[in-house]
């Protein structure tokens, strides 16, 4: 039970073991880099201004996500071990 513990006091990081990115995780990330900076170059100051509102909340919307996949995970998985311990 030390890493529930360790979890639950935060001090470790769920995403600190995640895998290196994988090449087609990493190229999708190159491409997105790479139009964003061709779309900012095209557009006025005020364009930015209302990109920056939408990148910012998409990113706060993808980080919501990621949370509610965390907890629906960690859900499942306690079921499994529950599941598995009954069987014993």
């Amino acid at each position: 039970m030390r890493i529930l513990e360790e979890l639950w006091y935060g001090n470790i990081e769920p995403t600190e073991y995640d895998t290196i990115a994988c090449k087609e995780y990493k190229e999708v990330l190159r491409l997105i880099t790479k139009n964003e900076e061709k779309l900012l170059a095209t557009m006025t100051d005020e364009q930015k201004e209302l990109f920056s509102r939408y990148t910012n909340a998409v990113q706060e919307y993808q980080t919501m996500a990621e949370c509610l996949l965390f907890q629906s995970s960690f859900k499942l998985g306690a079921k499994m071990m529950v599941e598995v311990m009954d069987d014993r």
